[in-house]
């Protein structure tokens, strides 16, 4: 079908395309006008990202989308509808209830109903751009939607904030039964510490240990030298018994050296006197008797000198012995101090470590607590529902441009369907489909007022058939 073709099909079947346009049209308008008005009002809520005061927690912001729509999730919760009738006491609405038992014959919980009633005219639409979220509600009369809308709001952030309260409140409680048992175990490990001290005599640990650690080791110094002197004295006492002449005391003594050189005089002056007197000589004999009495001199004063080695050796034996003793004492003392360290760092580390179990649960505590008596949730009423002034629906104009549109397609897929039930011949190349011949020319119609013949030529057939048609110059 060519262009042509279909306009001399609407050109002749306009009545017809006309009227279904009209009554398309007509009965939209009626329909519009007809239809009960809505109203929406819209309340507008920011949904804040930032770190919480009490928690100091944030939300990511790969999660921010994510977030936003669980918040859409949660305004179109059960929860918050059935939060909004009771808050707006629609179960006391004795017509609401009609209307339950008409539908449901009084089966179901009639709260859930009238929450899944009023949820139907809920629309919310989050901001892309930004953290907020437009709560639109449809009603049929501006002050419910408006009421509505703002209930849902309202009833949004309580929940919320109900959200956020409720779990802080039951770990509250944990808390509060863990920091007891933990404030328990403590003062347990508090009195098993000081029972030990007690027990041991030991209050301040490092120090006393310090002290006998110090004192150790100067008994340790002690023996040290006390052994290097025996060691000594013990070589002294024997040299005295092997050897008493080479001992250092005997050689440096001046009453030793003094005796020992009036010896090697009178000897010499002996042996002078033999060889010119003889033994018998009383000369000879006196100096025989001062030489004796000079050996014996110097033997009682060696014999002195190596018992007094003797002596100071003994003695060095006993004031090793003594420090031996002490400091072997003083290393059992040190050793039980450190083995009464030992179990006293044990039970100190038990102390600390439920210390620092019982501070660590105190903070959660502290911070569950203040969580649970906190009343913002971080969404915040930007905007409240106002009245509407004019209703979003039925729109007249809107409704009537698309009755417009549509009833225009249809007028024309009506006339197209009935020409295609009720075929005529409008024009040269319908002869030329239906019939198969040629057309060589127009004639203008016997009451035409063109006074001029139009001769039109389309060609011949191959069979050389023509055909010459008469057709009204306006039809």
């Amino acid at each position: 079908m060519t262009f042509n073709q279909f306009l001399r099909i609407i050109r002749a079947r306009w009545i017809l395309a006309c009227t279904i346009l009209a009554v398309s049209v007509i009965g939209t308008l009626a329909v519009s006008l007809i239809l009960p008005k809505s109203y929406s009002a819209t309340a507008s809520v920011m949904a804040d990202v930032r770190p919480d005061p009490v928690s100091a927690l944030a939300t990511p912001g790969a999660f921010a989308m994510t977030y936003l729509a669980t918040q859409v999730d949660l305004i179109k919760s059960p929860n918050v509808s059935q939060r909004v009738v009771r808050d707006l006491r629609l179960t006391e609405s004795s017509e609401m209830r009609q209307r339950w038992i008409k539908a449901t014959n009084q089966q179901g919980d009639y709260t859930a109903w009238l929450a899944d009633l009023i949820q139907r005219g809920l629309e919310i639409k989050p901001s892309r751009e930004s953290s907020v979220i437009q709560i639109t509600y449809e009603g049929a009369s501006p002050a419910f939607a408006s009421t509505l809308a703002n209930a849902y709001a309202k009833a949004y952030i309580d929940s919320t904030v109900q959200i956020k309260i409720d779990p802080a409140r039951q770990y509250a409680d944990f808390f509060e039964e863990r920091t007891r048992l933990a404030r328990e175990k403590l003062e347990k490990a508090r009195s098993r510490l000081t029972e030990a001290q007690r027990a041991k005599g030991i209050i301040a640990t490092e120090e006393r240990l310090d002290v006998e650690s110090a004192r150790l080791a100067d008994l340790s110094a002690q023996v040290t030298a006390l052994r290097s002197l025996r060691t000594e004295t013990g070589t002294r006492s024997n040299q005295s018994g092997n050897n008493p002449d080479q001992m250092r005391e005997v050689l440096n003594n001046s009453l030793l050296v003094g005796l020992k050189a009036d010896l090697a005089r009178q000897e010499a002056r002996l042996r002078e006197m033999n060889e010119r007197f003889g033994d018998a000589y009383p000369a000879v004999v006196e100096t025989k008797a001062n030489v004796a009495s000079l050996r014996d001199r110097i033997q009682s004063e060696t014999r002195r000198l190596t018992g007094s080695a003797r002596i100071d050796d003994r003695m060095a034996q006993t004031r090793l012995t003594e420090a031996e003793a002490q400091f072997e004492a003083q290393r059992q003392r040190v050793l039980k101090l450190k083995d009464a360290r030992a179990e006293l760092s044990v039970l100190e580390r038990e102390v600390e470590t439920a210390q620092r179990v019982y501070d660590s649960i105190q903070e959660r505590l502290n911070q569950t607590s203040m969580e649970s008596h906190v009343n913002q949730s971080g969404i915040y009423m930007l905007s409240s529902a106002t009245e509407p002034t004019t209703p979003t629906s039925p729109r007249l104009i809107l409704n009537v441009a698309v009755s417009i549109v549509l009833g225009t397609l249809l007028a024309l897929m009506t006339a197209m369907g009935v020409e295609l039930f009720d075929r005529r011949v409008r024009g040269p190349l319908d002869i030329v489909q239906a019939l198969d011949l040629s057309v060589i020319g127009l004639l203008p119609a016997p009451n035409s007022k063109e006074k001029k013949k139009r001769l039109l030529r389309i060609g011949s057939a191959s069979n050389s058939q023509t055909a010459v048609v008469s057709v009204p110059a306006q039809q």
